[in-house]
């Protein structure tokens, strides 16, 4: 009886499995949805481990067959092979690292710490294969004697460099170590972006009706409805979720609330359960040693390689000469907005970082009779969406339709099909804009599958998304955006036409797939037209009476967006700063505060205060994948602040120029070398010129003295 028992166990066992794997749909293509698109209401949190391990298997199954072949080596069976290996695994993590994001929960968050390690030993196995790096070499060695198209070179360049520049050449220990550094680094970077996520969910802040002094009406209305969801009627929920904290610095008349959310927002993860300094400091450590086993003095050395300035001499020298461009407007600045904070309390003000964002609006208001409140009636959201796939139709002949029958992965998202001036299928664009407790703060853009052109000829069209964390509409309101907000559509959107007008042969080089300091370009030359009226008179429109804005406001609108523009860029220096501190250490850091001081002054703007701290947030560099590459927003800022220059020489919205960008920066993806490509563009070398002139650092007849290109 006991054998029979166990027999229909073991059946039951084998069936279970069997159903599971025929029920799993990442075991197949998603050929049945909607343009391949990926069937999230079929997705379970048990099929991320089972589909994750089953693409790793495969992978390497695929991995022993390109080293298993007798004929020599060559370009289409050892670089292309590899190119196209491991689809199966892509398929399931393309999806599961974007919802990881923007959808997570605590199971998937465990998945993301289990397969971190296995992902990590899968890559460096890989790498360190020495039989698979020995094809690779032969090949690249051999590259002369193959027939290869521009982008070829790139790709076979890429390859040798991924494996050369990632321990391929290391031997007996130094492998090993390499390994297990590799896999541990990985494991802390998920901790680090888990221990982010998960204190931010932790904090409520509930006030009362006389704390609210100075908040507009669609903030309160929102803390209203947050407190009643918790059943607490009467009172106001406040969170640190990026919208809301910002908005309550901005306009909250109450200076100890303003220092409580400061020192509440800048505090996170510094201390408790989800502490992430020693995170910081093991990550540091960790990615000095694999810089050094590589060859290089530290890991920026390192990492720079494949990037525009190649070295942290020339990161350190952009920075340096923007922070001297700009010191003396910021000074100026910073003495304009004490003697106004004084005037208006009646007593000497020294400000404090949580009074900056208050005062500094007020100043605002008065020198240019500006405040942002008064736009957000003219960005209701839906026209916004409109203004902003516009620009993509005028520029380059885009449209966007929506399109019901694309499954979405919360009821929040909706799906797009996009299509040329032809008519032709572009792609998907997915958007997600309101904050919820399963979405990581900040604005991104992402993708469900990269575009590349398969061995049959044809073009696999990308799936790409936008998430952001916009305010959310009330019973009473529509959601109604800031300039700011508006700004940051912009600048996401622009990475999505990056990816959605890719088109490449190989996915590895597609879309965003280029140098980190090139990516910010298309995000941030979009950011340009927000000042512009000619763009903006073609959406912004009063949510209640469908007037246009007036022009009064775009004019006001013009004239401050250079204020705080040395505020501005020295924040932006300071995380630079702090971003090539950690990551040119050549000893291990042991005083994370004092380190962070440290690397910081030559931005300093305000004393530190004890208890804040930027690196335990700093998700772009320790789990974000800009580890010594956070530069390059300032880098890519100059960049399009030179590009859109150029559209200004002639119109803002020039066909030609439009597309001249469109083809020599959108949709050549990683296929040459950037430098190269904005060359083909603009005609020249780019300068920092524009963007001083764009700040109102120097006058238009002004030039300066500093080419953003190495001698």
């Amino acid at each position: 009886m006991k054998k029979v028992s166990k027999l229909i166990l073991t059946l039951t066992i084998i069936l279970a499995s069997m159903t599971a794997t025929a029920e799993n749909p990442f075991y197949k293509p998603f050929s049945n949805a909607e343009h391949g698109t990926a069937p999230f209401s079929q997705f379970n949190d048990t099929m991320w481990m089972p589909a994750i391990d089953r693409g790793i298997e495969l992978a390497k199954q695929e991995i022993a067959a390109i080293k298993k072949q007798r004929s020599t080596p060559d370009f289409e069976n050892t670089i292309i092979a590899l190119e196209r290996s491991g689809e199966d695994l892509n398929r399931v993590l393309n999806v599961f690292y974007p919802l990881l994001s923007a959808n997570s929960n605590d199971a998937m968050m465990d998945v993301a710490v289990e397969a971190a390690g296995k992902l990590s030993d899968f890559s460096t196995s890989r790498i360190l294969d020495e039989a698979l790096w020995q094809r690779v070499k032969q090949v690249y060695d051999s590259r002369d004697k193959f027939d290869l198209s521009p982008e070829d070179k790139m790709l076979l360049q890429q390859t040798y460099d991924s494996f050369a520049l990632n321990g391929a050449n290391l031997e007996g220990e130094d492998r090993e170590k390499f390994k297990k550094l590799s896999a541990e680094l990985s494991e802390l970077t998920t901790a680090f972006g888990q221990n982010v996520l998960k204190e931010l969910n932790t904090y409520e802040i509930y006030l009362g009706k006389n704390d609210l002094a100075g908040l507009p009406e669609s903030l309160v209305t929102a803390a209203a409805e947050a407190a009643n969801e918790k059943g607490r009627t009467g009172e106001y929920l406040f969170t640190l979720a990026q919208p809301t904290y910002m908005a309550f610095m901005k306009y909250s008349d109450r200076p100890d609330l303003r220092e409580k959310m400061y020192k509440l927002y800048t505090s996170r993860n510094t201390k408790g359960q989800y502490s992430n300094i020693d995170n910081i400091k093991r990550i540091s450590e960790i990615r000095l040693e694999l810089g050094r086993l590589l060859g290089s003095e530290t890991y920026a050395g390192h990492s720079l390689k494949r990037t525009m300035a190649e070295t942290p001499e020339a990161v350190y020298d952009l920075l340096g000469r923007l922070a001297n461009a700009y010191r003396p407007a910021l000074d100026a600045e910073m003495k304009e907005l004490s003697e106004f904070a004084s005037k208006i309390e009646g007593r000497p003000v020294t400000i404090m970082p949580w009074d900056y964002s208050y005062y500094s609006n007020k100043l605002k208001a008065e020198k240019y009779s500006f405040d942002e409140e008064a736009l957000r009636p003219y960005f209701e959201l839906d026209k916004v969406i409109e203004g902003v796939f516009g620009l993509a139709t005028k520029l380059y002949g885009l449209t966007f339709t929506p399109n019901n029958k694309i499954e979405v992965y919360h009821p929040d998202v909706k799906a797009f099909d996009v299509n040329d001036a032809d008519g032709n299928f572009v792609g998907v664009i997915y958007t997600d804009f309101f904050p919820r407790a399963s979405k990581r703060p900040g604005a991104w853009m992402t993708g469900f599958k990269d575009q590349f052109i398969d061995d049959n000829g044809v073009n696999s069209r990308p799936q790409v998304s936008i998430v952001m964390n916009f305010t959310k509409p009330t019973a009473e309101n529509p959601s109604l955006l800031t300039p700011y907000e508006v700004e940051t559509f912009l600048h996401e959107f622009g990475h999505a036409l990056h990816g959605l007008l890719a088109n490449t042969k190989y996915a590895s080089l597609s879309g965003t797939a280029v140098y980190r300091d090139f990516v910010e370009l298309p995000s941030q030359f979009n950011e340009n037209y927000l000042t512009e009226k000619k763009f903006l008179d073609g959406f912004a429109r009063h949510y209640k009476t469908g007037e246009t804005i007036p022009e009064e406001l775009v004019e006001r609108l013009v004239k401050s967006s250079q204020y705080g523009a040395a505020y501005a860029c020295f924040r932006q220096l300071g995380f630079g700063y702090l971003d090539m501190a950690w990551h040119t250490i050549k000893e291990p850091v042991t005083d994370a505060v004092a380190f962070e001081q440290q690397a910081m002054a030559p931005v300093k703007i305000f004393d530190s205060v004890d208890g804040s701290m930027t690196s335990p947030q700093f998700s772009h560099i320790f789990s974000g994948g800009y580890a010594a590459g956070y530069y390059s927003y300032k880098w890519a800022e100059v960049l399009d602040a030179d590009a859109f220059e150029f559209f200004k020489e002639k119109d803002i919205f020039d066909k030609e120029r439009a597309h001249s960008f469109m083809m020599n920066v959108l949709t050549k993806g990683g296929t040459e070398h950037p430098a190269e490509l904005y060359r083909r563009f603009r005609g020249q070398d780019p300068t920092i010129d524009a963007l001083l002139k764009r700040d109102g650092i120097i006058k238009d007849h002004e030039t300066s003295v500093a080419p953003i290109k190495k001698d």
